[in-house]
């Protein structure tokens, strides 16, 4: 199936998901200045501040680890964890803050594998991303180290990866090899592309998301937050009873 054939135009929601019954955003950049994500505390305090109010009990936010990009280590992560943690004490904001990361599979990835205790979330949940221009020739291999190690595999936004949007198979594969994809909240409007968007509402239509994020990375992005919380999709996966966030 071409991926232009799969778009569909879907009438919107009159009243939004709630998205409450999530509980838990395991997919986000709030440690500022350590990657991409929040610029300093007051945009951690504020970004977390509004996925309080969108019905988010608990983050567990994701800087990257990148070895020539992001080059952050559980330390530097922890610590900055604390820093948000404290901020939001004294902000009282009663929502519940954890760390994990969000690794990029790259040429010293297997060393961080093999030599390291590497950041998770939930019951042994390692995310990990790869390069948007092309897949490692060797990810099937990676994965099989990292699982025999004992982590369970979460690819992030598999959606985003368009060089498999016209072979679908290869997102089954994953299914086929125990791992978890996670969806970002954000593909559901359209905000990377809408060829992202179709692919999201087709996974979601075959079942195989389980874990959702925000992906958040700064103040637009909880706008479009608010703005996916009236997609069909969304409700379509929240009612599947399929997402694992509320586990975390």
């Amino acid at each position: 199936m071409g991926i232009f054939s799969r778009f569909k135009k879907a009438k919107r929601l009159e009243t939004p998901v709630d998205i409450s019954v999530l509980g838990t955003d395991m997919h986000s950049h709030f440690i500022p200045g350590i990657d991409d994500g929040s610029k300093s505390i007051e945009d951690s305090v504020n970004m977390i501040t509004s996925m309080y109010k969108n019905g988010y009990k608990k983050v567990i936010t994701t800087p990257h680890i990148m070895s020539d990009f992001y080059k952050n280590t559980p330390e530097n992560i922890l610590g900055g964890l604390k820093d948000v943690q404290d901020a939001l004490k004294v902000a009282e904001i009663p929502i519940e803050m954890g760390a994990a990361s969000e690794y990029y599979i790259d040429y010293d990835f297997e060393h961080k594998l093999e030599t390291e205790k590497l950041l998770t979330f939930g019951n042994n949940y390692l995310l990990f991303e790869i390069s948007y221009m092309n897949p490692p020739d060797n990810l099937y291999d990676i994965i099989f180290k990292m699982q025999l190690k004992g982590y369970k595999t979460v690819l992030a936004h598999p959606e985003r990866y368009n060089f498999w949007h016209d072979k679908f198979e290869k997102y089954e594969s994953f299914i086929d090899k125990g791992v978890y994809l996670q969806m970002n909240i954000n593909s559901l409007t359209g905000y990377y592309s809408m060829a992202t968007k179709a692919i999201a509402e087709e996974m979601i239509d075959k079942n195989m998301i389980s874990f959702l994020g925000t992906d958040c990375h700064n103040m637009n992005h909880i706008e479009v937050i608010k703005n996916a919380m009236y997609e069909p999709h969304l409700k379509k996966l929240i009612d599947s009873g399929l997402l694992l966030n509320n586990t975390l």
